[in-house]
């Protein structure tokens, strides 16, 4: 069973790992490398609550009302669920203790979602195959979640700091 403040944790070490994820898409922006327009995110989500799944390209669907504050959202809330996952799996005291390995793992293996779920519900096929660049696009993604992993570690590295 976890606690309120534990719950409130792994919220928090969610976010926090989302945030260092977007400081490093910024950073990638910033050098030239396209990032995730998130509001596709919101657009992809619009349109499969009005029962379609997969597109042949996201950008090409009509826009739906406030698919830009919707994609971020869901991009936040995914990172609350990833890491209520690393949780789930390494138990509470990790939380309380936390180690970068578990963290890692649990980041790299989310990159399952993006490869078989929402690339290729959004055009792109399974793992980027059908991108220009499958192969930069897929270790683009595989970075971006390390990074991510990195950031659950961060996150509650810096809670037990200062959160005793």
């Amino acid at each position: 069973m976890v606690s309120t403040g534990e719950a409130v944790r792994v919220v928090l070490v969610g976010v926090g790992a989302t945030v260092v994820l977007d400081a490093w898409s910024m950073i990638l922006k910033g050098l030239g490398v396209p990032t995730l327009d998130y509001a596709l995110v919101g657009r992809w989500a619009g349109h499969l609550c009005r029962g379609r799944f997969a597109h042949a390209g996201i950008a090409k669907a009509a826009p739906i009302s406030g698919e830009s504050p919707l994609g971020w959202a869901i991009h936040y809330a995914v990172g609350v669920v990833f890491a209520a996952l690393l949780v789930g799996i390494y138990g509470v005291a990790w939380l309380h203790d936390p180690a970068w390995r578990p963290a890692l793992a649990v980041g790299v293996a989310t990159v399952m979602v993006p490869w078989f779920v929402m690339q290729p519900a959004m055009g792109a096929g399974i793992a980027s195959s059908r991108t220009p660049t499958p192969m930069k696009n897929r270790m683009r993604s595989l970075v971006t979640h390390a990074v991510f992993g990195g950031g659950l570690y961060l996150s509650a590295a810096l809670l037990k700091r200062v959160w005793a």
